[in-house]
């Protein structure tokens, strides 16, 4: 129901959205990207486990001091503990960018790169941008056969769209409005991974009781504690459906 009336309301609101978001690029502090080497590695022992992490403003860690307490590293460290693996992990990322200029931009930086495990995380942009579902779902599935072409059959964990409407920076009735997007593209996410071969859907899952503590100071990247808890989320997916045996 809230994304149908989200669809109706959007354009009678549209004057009241875009001044909102303007008035919140003035407002929101510019936070740089994660601090440090855009690679590293977790020791463990066996074979390395190789994990390229792609994506927008969280996947280039805004809101964290290092990418060893962003999410790549978060996620590396959660996997090296659930597998006693090496992790070698590479950070791909551009704040801004959305699905389709990840694949353009971002992707030819993958070049000689190969990879067990790609994380995508993307989906804020697209919701910002008013891209529809069907646009979505065909940029991300190009985006991964592009992805594997570079690295290999790579399994993909697909990271779902963040509900907008949890961002404490967002007023109403954009909150509104984007959370409604986002949960979309959402839907749309979820129907792309069922048709793919080892592409794994991850819900972005919040305990909205607690954004205070799981966002940073903007309002709209996670805190170093939310990427904690995302790369948990993304590692237990990863163990649920991962043959280790054949990584």
């Amino acid at each position: 129901m809230n994304k149908h009336l989200a669809a109706i309301l959007t354009p009678p609101l549209l004057p009241v959205l875009l001044a909102q978001g303007y008035w919140l690029r003035k407002i929101t502090p510019r936070l740089p990207d994660a601090a440090g080497p855009l690679e590293g590695m977790v020791t463990g022992a066996g074979e390395p486990l190789k994990l390229i992490a792609l994506g927008e403003s969280t996947v280039a860690g805004i809101g964290a001091s290092t990418h060893e307490s962003a999410l790549t590293g978060q996620l590396a460290l959660a996997l090296k503990r659930h597998t006693n693996r090496t992790v070698n992990w590479t950070v791909v990322a551009r704040s801004g960018v959305n699905a389709r200029k990840c694949r353009v931009e971002l992707v030819p930086k993958l070049r000689g790169l190969r990879a067990d495990v790609v994380t995508i995380v993307l989906g804020v942009n697209d919701t910002i941008e008013f891209h529809s579902p069907r646009r979505w779902a065909f940029d991300v599935e190009r985006l991964i056969e592009s992805v594997r072409a570079e690295v290999g059959d790579a399994l993909v964990l697909l990271s779902g769209v963040p509900p907008m409407d949890c961002f404490p920076a967002l007023p109403q009735p954009l909150s509104f409005v984007l959370g409604a997007r986002s949960a979309v593209l959402e839907k749309a996410t979820v129907g792309l991974a069922k048709r793919l071969t080892r592409v794994v859907h991850v819900p972005f899952t919040i305990e909205r009781d607690r954004c205070a503590d799981l966002f940073c100071a903007d309002g709209f990247h996670p805190s170093e504690l939310g990427y904690k808890l995302w790369a948990e989320q993304l590692a237990a997916a990863f163990l649920e459906c991962a043959d280790l045996s054949a990584l």
